[in-house]
């Protein structure tokens, strides 16, 4: 082996190692966060929760993604420690798949068929398509993410033989014979696998590398089983690092990825070189192939799993024992108002988590305008306590959200996913402001209390018929918010006028009473505040729904949407607003 084959070496991992971490973007890309999203929600089963990881680490190419994951969930308070033991074990699994696919350089075969599924064959024309795809595609789309996914998965094969060939002339190397021999000591063996497999954070990649060597034909199974155990065991490196400066569960799910591994190779190999001692395993002289390197790792793995599943509360057992409570014990209570940024480097995932807490603060600014109305009209302090806590929980969605969303602003995110968080940056500060509307209103009410005043007979109704309508507003932005409809938004604008219409006529109701001696000016300046904060709370929900359908409709000048209505659309809002109006009537 010259200084060439050195460097086509150097090349072909280089070309390796960027064609994986190019396909799993890309994967993950195109999933949409999708597929990570069914991690935390579908793990109640731990059976299920096996297959899930496998699943999800098959597609992303990568089972420390999967784990790095994992550990971002048990930090959130999304997981639990009991549930992210069986996508671990599914994780070790659905990594095997990879060797599988690289298995396929070793295909030998004079018939075209055969010839045309070695990588030399289908490479070059996966790769034609996938750049076709990307430059026919210039915006972000699906048709791209595939062409990526080609392109990627070309770049690995065509890596992967660059490397074989530079190395096959090694063959007949003595000195490499002999560095090779000296691997077949298990305890070595694996030591080499863990540390390659540490350095490059990849056990996919270790386990291609070790197929590419294979090529020699002096890496017999001896030197190659140890090897793969101890690249096993090199992969729970990047957990580990994920969960520095986590909460202790977190750093507990770290943890159980290593002892998972830890556990799984001494069992493996203790009860392998004891056989091997009676029965004298031939195979493990013979020279590897990729194929075989494939198969080793595969029931590795899923013997591993099937073995240690049934005692997946020992693992978890002994995680605890590892990272104990200690003299002061951690807070229970996880604080859900965050977003790790461990997923910034998944955007696509990222943006799902910002989804799912943008609706969370959505229900949160429903239950604070919900519960001040009630109050409005039921005084209970406790309640108004609780519009205060919730006013101050949204504030903190906003601020968490706002600080994500511009961090993950910088990263490669789809088209879909940058409309949706533009709608996201734009609904946040109006959801914020009606729990602050909210708060106003029930401290509107504590005030009323305090100094024993109350509505009159005809104002508490018509304040009754004015906070039904709000309240219907208010479920009506929320649903189609977080149903992602703009067709249901559509439906609040109607409904906005509705409310100034409704607010207007209180106003000249009360002048009236107010001239007739009816009402005192003291709660004359009270019903004042309630009506301009349940106006402004319309408001809000209208700017929700008008962001929503504009940006889906890509025009995202808001003040113009109502004026540019055909006869036919002003003539549907006048008759939907008519039937509205209606339905919460006020005497004038």
């Amino acid at each position: 082996m010259d200084i060439f084959d050195a460097l086509n070496m150097i090349g072909g991992l280089s070309l390796f190692l960027y064609g994986m971490g190019m396909m799993g973007n890309e994967l993950s890309k195109m999933a949409g966060g999708k597929l990570e999203g069914v991690l935390e929600k579908l793990t109640s089963k731990r059976i299920f929760a096996v297959l899930l990881g496998a699943g999800v680490t098959a597609v992303i190419q990568s089972s420390s993604a999967t784990t790095v994951m994992v550990v971002g969930f048990v930090n959130s308070g999304i997981m639990k420690l009991s549930q992210a033991v069986g996508i671990i074990m599914g994780a070790n699994i659905g990594t095997t798949i990879t060797s599988w696919m690289l298995s396929l350089t070793g295909i030998e075969g004079s018939t075209i068929w055969l010839k045309m599924l070695k990588p030399t064959s289908f490479s070059p024309i996966l790769a034609a398509i996938g750049i076709i795809l990307i430059m026919t595609n210039k915006e972000e789309s699906r048709k791209k993410d595939i062409g990526g996914i080609l392109l990627g998965f070309a770049i690995l094969m065509f890596g992967m033989e660059t490397m074989s060939g530079a190395v096959s002339g090694l063959a007949d190397n003595s000195s490499f014979t002999k560095l090779m021999t000296a691997f077949s000591n298990p305890i070595l063996g694996m030591v080499v696998g863990a540390t390659l497999t540490a350095i490059i954070q990849s056990s996919s990649a270790s386990v291609g590398i070790l197929q590419a060597l294979c090529a020699t034909g002096a890496v017999h199974y001896s030197v190659a089983l140890p090897i793969i155990m101890g690249q096993n065991i090199g992969t729970c490196v990047t957990s580990i690092i994920s969960s520095v400066g986590a909460n202790k569960n977190a750093r507990r799910a770290a943890m159980i990825h290593l002892y998972f591994n830890l556990i799984g190779t001494i069992l493996f190999m203790t009860v392998f070189y004891l056989v091997n001692v009676v029965a004298e395993f031939a195979f493990l002289g013979k020279s590897a192939n990729a194929a075989g390197i494939a198969v080793i790792h595969s029931l590795f793995n899923i013997g591993a799993t099937i073995v240690l599943f049934p005692f997946s509360d020992k693992l978890v057992r002994l995680a605890e024992l590892t990272i104990p409570d200690g003299a002061v014990k951690e807070e229970v209570a996880v604080d859900m108002v965050s977003l790790d940024e461990r997923f910034l480097d998944r955007p696509a995932f990222a943006m799902e988590l910002c989804r799912g807490k943008v609706r969370e603060m959505a229900q949160t600014c429903l239950k604070a305008i919900n519960m001040a109305l009630d109050v409005l009209q039921n005084y209970d302090k406790e309640k108004v306590e609780e519009v205060v806590r919730l006013e101050a929980l949204a504030d903190k969605y906003e601020d968490v959200l706002g600080s994500y969303l511009v961090k993950l602003s910088s990263k490669n995110v789809t088209a879909a996913d940058s409309q949706s968080m533009s709608i996201i940056l734009h609904s946040i500060s109006d959801f914020e402001r009606i729990s602050d509307h909210a708060m106003d209103i029930a401290k509107s009410a504590e005030e009323i209390d305090k100094k024993g005043l109350g509505f009159k007979k005809h104002a508490r109704k018509e304040v009754e018929t004015l906070c039904r309508a709000v309240n219907d507003i208010c479920e009506l932005t929320v649903d189609s918010f977080c149903e992602d409809d703009a067709n249901k938004a559509t439906h609040v604008e109607p409904l906005e006028e509705v409310i100034d219409t409704l607010s207007k006529k209180i106003k000249e109701n009360h002048i009236k009473r107010l001239q007739k001696g009816k009402c005192t000016i003291e709660m004359g300046y009270i019903l004042e505040d309630v009506l301009t904060g349940l106006e402004r709370v319309s408001d809000h929900c209208s700017n929700i729904a008008v962001e929503m359908i504009t940006i889906y409709d890509n025009d995202y000048n808001t003040h113009e949407y109502f004026q540019n209505f055909s006869k036919e659309e002003k003539a549907t809002f006048d008759d939907e607003y008519n039937r509205l109006l209606a339905l919460y009537p006020i005497e004038k």
